[in-house]
């Protein structure tokens, strides 16, 4: 029994010392968090927040709402992202934006606005884009540390169907079909 109340103090000792070095350090000690820094899941109800994009116009998540919205968390200085955006403007974008079902919003990580606009021209897509200071956004979905691209498909009912990260040809394709079919 000795042995048993033991190893149950020395195991709390850890956990306590390890969430308590994570608090002065900084570092995430979430368990939700996967091996490429989502925080969230398939399934969860995607969390809420509230971007202004490009053109001034602000727009809230949860006012999408039966809508298939998809994320892409993007900056100017990722280079996968200057790679998958061209794929996402041809292959999503041009396909369903006039669509009234769905929305995509283009993400972009801590930057200001004529960069962001500059960013957009440059890689030459025209869906929206919209700003995340501070990355605060972004940390509702992945680690701030965490890196993007990433994609974040949401269904109607604001359920999170579909997270990529990075550009892998193949799961790109999963995600195109994934919203043709959710759209039809």
């Amino acid at each position: 029994m000795k042995k048993l109340i033991f190893g149950i103090s020395a195991l709390l000792c850890i956990l306590f010392g390890r969430v308590s070095y994570a608090q002065q350090t900084g570092q995430d000690v979430n368990p939700k968090v996967d091996d490429v820094g989502y925080i969230v899941r398939v399934g969860e109800t995607a969390p809420d927040f509230t971007i202004t994009l490009t053109d001034g116009k602000t727009v809230r998540l949860s006012s999408l709402r039966g809508k298939v919205v998809m994320l892409q968390f993007t900056a100017s200085w990722c280079g996968v992202c200057r790679k998958e955006m061209p794929h996402i403007e041809k292959d999503i974008w041009q396909k369903h934006k006039n669509n009234s079902g769905f929305a995509l919003i283009g993400v972009d990580r801590d930057e200001p606005l004529e960069k962001v606009i500059a960013f957009g021209k440059s890689v030459g897509v025209t869906y929206p884009l919209g700003l995340d200071p501070g990355a605060d956004i972004f940390a509702k979905y992945a680690r701030r540390e965490a890196g993007v691209t990433r994609n974040v498909l949401i269904d109607r009912k604001g359920k999170i169907v579909m997270l990529t990260r990075l550009f892998n040809e193949g799961e790109f394709n999963s995600l195109v079909a994934t919203v043709d079919k959710m759209l039809k």
